[in-house]
């Protein structure tokens, strides 16, 4: 396999490598990404009690944190390095909003982020990850990723129109125009969902985003609650399986270290406008770093950087994206997410399994990751990599 370019492209090689699957592999991951959690972010600021521009300045913030840190990396190491928002970390932010005070959870968002940035300037985080093995790693992100495909034929009783058209189109396309398989998809659920009229309605009390400034306030309830749990949460679910994707895709020259400082230093400069923690995409990236982006690796780094263009126009457009959440079927993104990331999860599933030593041990861990297993607070990523690992250093001991 060819080497590939980490320097920064100039702007002629840019208009060379644009291509319209690069671009749109970018749109669905932020379609993706954005529609399946935007609730929980309405969620959670109801829980909080925060008002309408509040709750326009946390999304608009966020979404500026991802789209910057996003183009910057992408950029300046010619990947596709997509950045997201902490899912888990927000789901724990819902269950712990009630108790909270909007300048605590503020505080909270700091203290997280300037750990998270000391853990990338320290380069620890990258010395941990390099250590793992790489079959380990690709059966992590196949672990990951099983379950997204297989809720993509899951979602096919429940609406069986929009779901068959996209499925359909999807494998008549992988036979006679396996590029576009997945824009196929996209056209074929769009039109019969239009034409069913299962697109609801677009509503919201504003149209463009606000900014807030709020004062933080340190306390250790909000530390030991909700600062503490959401590193560990944003390293162990989003920035390692992050960094599994980059490895996999063919990607591992990309230093670990900036991509987990810079994100740190993003969230640490929009946690005062109600942002919560950025941090590498795990699901959302593998769609912009698989096949389907581009047949080219040395081409993928357009997703990245039309990821982080469309994440601009959502947080420039936060006050309609608040009032937009439930326009779109939910079973369309479960079918448009599991369909784009059927080929990732079938190579990295190839790669975790190739190599005989290590073939049982990576068994292991794609199938405790698929299992969503979350005990004693670890979610099933770390539970996979702890229980392949465990066993991949027993049988080459034996």
């Amino acid at each position: 396999m060819t080497e590939l370019n980490l320097s920064a492209p100039s702007f002629g090689e840019f208009r060379r490598d644009v291509s319209f699957s690069a671009v749109l592999a970018g749109f669905i991951a932020v379609l993706v990404g954005a529609s399946s959690s935007i609730g929980l972010v309405i969620a959670a600021a109801q829980a909080a009690n925060l008002t309408p521009a509040q709750t326009s300045s946390w999304i608009f913030s966020v979404y500026i944190s991802i789209a910057v840190s996003g183009s910057l990396l992408s950029w300046r190491y010619r990947a596709p390095i997509l950045t997201a928002w902490t899912t888990p970390g927000l789901a724990l932010i819902a269950t712990q909003a009630s108790s909270l005070t909007l300048p605590e959870m503020i505080g909270a968002y700091l203290i997280s982020a300037a750990l998270i940035t000391a853990l990338g300037l320290s380069g620890a985080f990258e010395r941990v990850t390099s250590r793992i093995p790489g079959p380990l790693a690709a059966g992590l992100l196949a672990g990951v990723l099983i379950p997204f495909v297989l809720g993509a034929f899951k979602a096919l009783p429940t609406s069986p129109l929009i779901v068959g058209a996209m499925i359909g189109a999807f494998l008549l396309g992988r036979a006679f125009l396996p590029r576009y398989a997945v824009p196929l998809s996209l056209a074929a659920g769009v039109l019969v969902a239009v034409l069913t009229g299962q697109v609801g309605a677009v509503g919201g009390a504003g149209v463009f985003g606000t900014l807030i400034f709020t004062p933080p306030t340190f306390t250790l309830g909000a530390l030991l609650a909700l600062a503490l749990p959401m590193t560990l949460l944003t390293l162990a679910s989003q920035n390692l399986p992050g960094v599994a994707v980059l490895r996999t895709c063919g990607y591992g020259r990309v230093p670990t270290t900036p991509l987990i400082w810079v994100t740190g230093l993003a969230s640490l400069l929009s946690a005062p406008f109600g942002a919560h923690t950025t941090n590498l995409a795990a699901i959302t990236a593998a769609i912009g770093a698989g096949e389907e982006s581009h047949p080219d690796p040395a081409r993928r780094y357009v997703a990245g950087l039309s990821s982080a263009f469309f994440y601009l126009l959502l947080g420039v457009f936060a006050g309609w994206v608040a009032g937009a959440v439930g326009a779109v079927p939910p079973a369309f993104i479960a079918a448009l997410a599991g369909l784009a990331l059927l080929g990732t999860a079938t190579s990295s599933l190839v790669a975790a399994l190739d190599e005989p030593e290590w073939r049982e041990a990576a068994a292991v861990t794609v199938f405790v990751t698929a299992s969503g297993l979350s005990w004693w607070g670890l979610g099933s990523a770390l539970w996979g990599l702890i229980l392949g690992g465990l066993l991949g250093w027993g049988l080459r001991r034996r």
